[in-house]
């Protein structure tokens, strides 16, 4: 069941969630968005889902709900976390929520804990490995895919073997019915053009990113994952920070680096196809494969339509226009720059994104249009 609540009340689920480890209350999710109500952010959908959900999410700075901030002993309060979370520190690189955040939301679950927090950790709907700066390669190193992998391993082994010590919180029929969530690649693809002359070199990359998302998805599996959830990557190309520290790039209708998108979609495009295999070799499996790109690129190509007014600047950075970005003076170090409201805004700091953003992106994943096969997350509360 459904109902429309204005924008202004979502900030009363924060408080509700903070009370409460496996909380009743009702989680919103931003409506999808038509040309009359685009330019605010009016009114919201309300579902619930009646079944205790569980995810595991694995990823970077994208679907980071503060394992960056855990592993390095800091906070990321004010800036970030203004819009939301306000004078609490969110831990989240962004001014308020993350799309993995409007995404719980959607299924009425808490928001995750990382798994690196040690004070009271939630882990009644599952675990985020995800961290800040993640990439797929070098297999094995710290915090990169693999070792995330291996640590949802070592995780649902002690908890199974705490169960029969009180330990009631998860079961082993959560860990088959989860949603394992798999949003990583955008640094590895950053990280080869930083040290590669040749954007064809980036290209010859690809495949070694792909077998390890390949070698993860099988990871999980075995230790009896079914339900797979992948985003593919972002337009990287459009990233203010690439734009302003890469001048001279050869730039697209949109102002975007075309040589950095050209390789992310090719990215996506072997993602796609590993997903397409993966079905045929997991029988039992579902697998779904969301494409952010396009929902990311059309908010940019069609900024205006969203009530967005900078699509490649800054909220939060120093410079001024085109980029407001300074690679010496980032947001969050002393001199930076803040605009009044994030809602005009697509970029965050320069390479993520700000709440408003996320809450349209979040929205067209839950419309399944941009799904392969187009189901909804509500498919796994049955």
């Amino acid at each position: 069941m459904c109902n429309i609540l204005s924008y202004k009340r979502t900030e009363q689920v924060y408080m509700k969630m903070k009370t409460s480890s496996r909380t009743n209350s009702t989680f919103v999710l931003f409506a999808c968005f038509s040309m009359l109500c685009i330019s605010q952010l009016a009114n919201v959908v309300v579902c619930e889902c009646s079944k205790n959900m569980v995810i595991f999410n694995f990823g970077d700075s994208n679907s980071d709900t503060g394992g960056y901030a855990a592993a390095h002993g800091i906070r990321f309060g004010f800036p970030d976390g203004r819009t939301f979370f306000h004078d609490q520190p969110s831990d989240r690189l962004c001014d308020g929520r993350i799309i993995l955040d409007f995404l719980c939301e959607s299924l009425n679950m808490s928001y995750l804990s990382p798994y690196l927090e040690s004070v009271k950790p939630n882990f009644n709907n599952g675990v985020n490995f995800a961290i800040g700066g993640a990439t797929t390669l070098p297999k094995n190193a710290l915090f990169t895919l693999s070792t995330q992998v291996l640590q949802f391993i070592r995780f649902k082994a002690r908890y199974l073997q705490l169960q029969s010590k009180g330990l009631k919180d998860l079961a082993e029929e959560d860990f088959k019915n989860a949603i394992y969530m798999i949003d990583i690649g955008q640094n590895d693809i950053a990280n080869a053009f930083s040290y590669l002359s040749q954007a064809s070199q980036v290209l010859e990359k690809i495949p070694s990113f792909i077998s390890e998302i390949q070698a993860a998805i099988w990871g999980i599996y075995n230790n009896s994952g079914k339900n797979f959830w992948v985003h593919n990557t972002g337009p990287l190309g459009c990233l203010p920070q690439k734009l302003a520290t890469r001048n001279g790039s050869n730039l697209n209708d949109y102002g975007c680096i075309k040589s950095m998108n050209e390789a992310a979609d090719a990215f996506n495009n072997q993602l796609r196809a590993l997903c397409e295999q993966l079905r045929l070799q997991m029988k039992d499996a579902t697998i779904v494969y969301v494409n952010i790109y396009a929902i990311k690129y059309d908010l940019i190509a069609n900024s205006s339509a969203y009530g967005i007014q900078n699509p490649l600047m800054v909220c939060c950075g120093y410079g001024g226009p085109p980029y407001n970005y300074n690679s010496n003076i980032t947001c969050r170090q002393s001199g930076y720059s803040l605009c009044e409201d994030g809602s005009a805004y697509i970029s965050w700091d320069g390479v993520h994104y700000t709440e408003y953003a996320n809450a349209i992106v979040a929205s067209k994943i839950l419309s399944t249009n941009y799904s392969t096969p187009p189901l909804n997350l509500n498919h796994f509360c049955t």
